[in-house]
């Protein structure tokens, strides 16, 4: 009996009968009752009353494929070769960093329910609870090796943010070098991977999360103020399919041009959605600590932080940056 059908019939958030479970799926009460097990391995908050059934309170909202598909624009379908709808993985970059074969001129696409190895900038992990957020990763072929890239995390978080008001949410902010703010609490963030040659031939893995719903017990192990959609658009809340679409509608094409513009033509619209522009800040390299006040980004993507002795290019790295 497939996890997945299982989970499709409690998404609804009712109660159904275990009896009826069974019956409808062809197994014993004993298989639905390990299934159910499974699930609450997952994660997933399950409610049994006795003759009523089981539900799985708030019901969920699942990935699906269809849903994905049809909310690209005609042009940005054509660049996705692939779109991988997984129950739960590793993580969805990892997943990607596997394959072998790549569709020149084409993205192969990976979104997931969960991820039980999620991670983010500088190996901290990712929170990554069962079909509560967002979590999207693609690929892309680049002929010029990581010189051509300088800026591509601050161009994907350009086109965060647009996929974020596409679906109806207001008011998106990026911090320098990958995290997606609203309201000075973290929305989301972008994690690029690359293989090949740093001189030539590369290829791109970028990841992205974004919080939809995250259970209050899941977000324990977030180690700063955060927010998600919920929060924001309350019973206007996208459905996650809506969300993946147009991210994909954003990022696919900015992928596909950005070794003709480079991070210059991103870099005036960065600076709209700049959440520490001419804030006090402190950046960190290793145990160095730096303070000096956040003058936006140059045409290669580096942080700009005035000093009292002169303004400093910050490029990304293992650097920390925070509001002073």
């Amino acid at each position: 009996m497939p996890q997945a059908d299982l989970l499709a019939r409690l998404a609804d958030g009712e109660f159904h009968s275990g009896q009826l479970l069974a019956n409808d799926m062809g197994v014993s009460r004993t298989a639905i009752w390990k299934q159910l097990a499974r699930l609450e391995g997952l994660g997933l908050q399950l409610e049994s009353v006795r003759g009523r059934g089981y539900r799985i309170p708030g019901g969920l909202d699942l990935l699906s494929e269809e849903d994905i598909r049809r909310g690209l624009s005609g042009d940005v379908a054509n660049l996705a070769a692939e779109i991988a709808v997984l129950s739960v993985v590793d993580s969805t970059n990892s997943e990607l960093l596997r394959r072998s074969v790549f569709p020149p001129g084409q993205s192969l696409i990976c979104t997931a329910e969960q991820q039980q190895s999620g991670r983010g900038r500088r190996g901290r992990d990712w929170v990554s609870p069962f079909a509560r957020s967002v979590y999207l990763s693609m690929t892309w072929d680049f002929a010029q090796g990581a010189a051509a890239l300088e800026g591509l995390s601050l161009a994907a978080g350009v086109c965060v943010a647009r996929a974020l008001k596409a679906t109806g949410i207001a008011g998106p902010q990026l911090k320098w070098p990958n995290d997606v703010l609203h309201d000075g609490s973290k929305l989301g963030g972008i994690l690029i991977e690359m293989t090949g040659d740093a001189a030539g031939p590369a290829r791109v893995v970028l990841g992205v999360g974004v919080n939809v719903a995250m259970p209050a017990a899941a977000a324990d192990g977030i180690d700063q103020p955060w927010t998600d959609l919920a929060t924001i658009a309350g019973r206007d809340l996208p459905s996650r399919s809506a969300v993946v679409a147009e991210l994909l509608n954003a990022l696919l094409p900015m992928l596909a041009s950005f070794e003709q513009t480079g991070f210059a033509a991103w870099r005036k619209e960065w600076s709209t959605l700049d959440a520490h522009a001419n804030r006090p800040l402190t950046v960190t390299v290793g145990s160095q600590n730096t303070a000096g006040i956040g003058r936006g980004v140059n045409d290669r993507g580096a942080l700009l932080l005035e000093t009292s002795t002169g303004t400093l290019p910050v490029f990304g790295g293992e650097v920390s940056v925070r509001a002073s």
